[in-house]
């Protein structure tokens, strides 16, 4: 399994926001990077998301594609429009190309398939984490 962030120069961990409106997809996701040293906050919407704290900070954005309401894509786009740079990683249940490719034009860092393994998320973390080259 992928190793724990490298949190020794900083305050305190990676933060990374999950929203999904599945609260056991949530609760699952928010236990699976806590126990590799992330902190984690959890959303059930993308409005709740988007109505957060001024000052909360992420490092990373998880979300599902379909939602009641808005969906990860939209949000997605939301986000980029506003200027956020802020790696978004998308994860659905019914994977579609033209989503995918949407997302990935859009500048997703990861599109993940559910279910997927633990370790897929992390490195897919882990990867939307790193500075770029």
């Amino acid at each position: 399994m992928p190793s724990a962030p490298d949190t020794s120069n900083s305050a305190s961990p990676p933060c990374i926001a999950v929203v999904d409106d599945d609260e056991s997809v949530r609760e699952a996701l928010r236990n699976l990077l806590r126990s590799v040293g992330y902190e984690v906050r959890a959303f059930c919407s993308a409005e709740d998301f988007l109505e957060r704290p001024e000052g909360d900070s992420f490092c990373c954005l998880v979300t599902d594609v379909q939602m009641p309401g808005m969906g990860g894509l939209e949000l997605q786009k939301r986000l980029v429009g506003s200027d956020t740079r802020l790696p978004v990683i998308l994860m659905t249940a019914f994977p579609r190309e033209h989503v995918r490719q949407q997302a990935e034009e859009l500048g997703a860092a990861g599109f993940l398939t559910k279910p997927f393994d633990a370790s897929r998320m992390i490195e897919c973390v882990e990867r939307a984490l790193r500075p770029p080259q």
